[in-house]
């Protein structure tokens, strides 16, 4: 089996003793690459907490988490930051862009600290930016550009570092439902070239663009 992701038995506690709260319980997931994962559920049941996990911003309380074959628990924060940057390409809802900052130079935020040279790092950020259909734009600052325009930049900033897994945090939330299906069409696309993705969302028309849909319900996986 090819897997890229795999969690086994990952429970997640804040806090301690009679305040402590379990966020996650008993989660197993195995991703392999190339498939398109939707984890979907409401407020509270537990989705940023998985995908911090997922995206190596934070540890299991207890359990195991492997992306690429590689255990997560012992490693330095600096290994994890070399990790996220390389390996995994993160889509936001809220777009997280730089404003006072082209397009370009927000796509290429990443090859900065893989250490790329100032001209490859415009030529890989220009062509990201052609693939989400924004190679017009590359000059453009957030302000300039539609909802949708924005989350395309953030997309080519996920693609920029050509990762092994794009972990998609509610892609689609602060766009109206036009907006929201051609973001859905790229990462179709993505997923059709090959790319790896996990998306969190709590829309169930949204999630049925993925593979495969894995709900999760109080901190549990209930069906998958």
């Amino acid at each position: 089996m090819n897997l890229l992701v795999k969690l086994s038995k990952v429970y997640k506690v804040y806090g301690s003793g009679e305040v402590s709260f379990q966020a996650l319980k008993n989660i197993n997931i195995n991703v392999k690459k190339g498939e398109f994962i939707a984890i979907i559920g409401g407020s509270g049941s537990g989705k940023s907490t998985l995908v911090n996990i997922i995206g190596l911003l934070d540890q299991p309380t207890s359990g195991s988490y492997d992306l690429d074959g590689q255990d997560s628990a012992h490693l330095r924060e600096n290994t994890l930051a070399e990790i996220r940057n390389k390996k995994i390409g993160f889509v936001f809802q809220s777009f997280n862009l730089l404003s006072r900052t082209s397009a370009l130079d927000n796509v290429a935020m990443p090859l900065i600290y893989a250490g790329v040279s100032v001209q490859d790092r415009r030529n890989r950020a220009k062509l990201a930016l052609e693939k989400v259909g924004l190679g017009e734009k590359i000059d453009s600052r957030p302000n300039q550009l539609s909802g949708g325009e924005q989350q395309r930049v953030a997309i080519a900033r996920a693609l920029v570092n050509d990762p092994e897994l794009i972990l998609a945090d509610e892609p689609t939330g602060n766009l109206d439902t036009k907006s929201g299906a051609e973001i859905m069409e790229i990462f179709d696309r993505l997923n059709r070239a090959g790319k790896t993705i996990i998306m969190i969302t709590h829309e169930q028309l949204i999630a049925k663009h993925a593979k495969r849909i894995i709900r999760i319900k109080d901190g549990a996986i209930w069906k998958q």
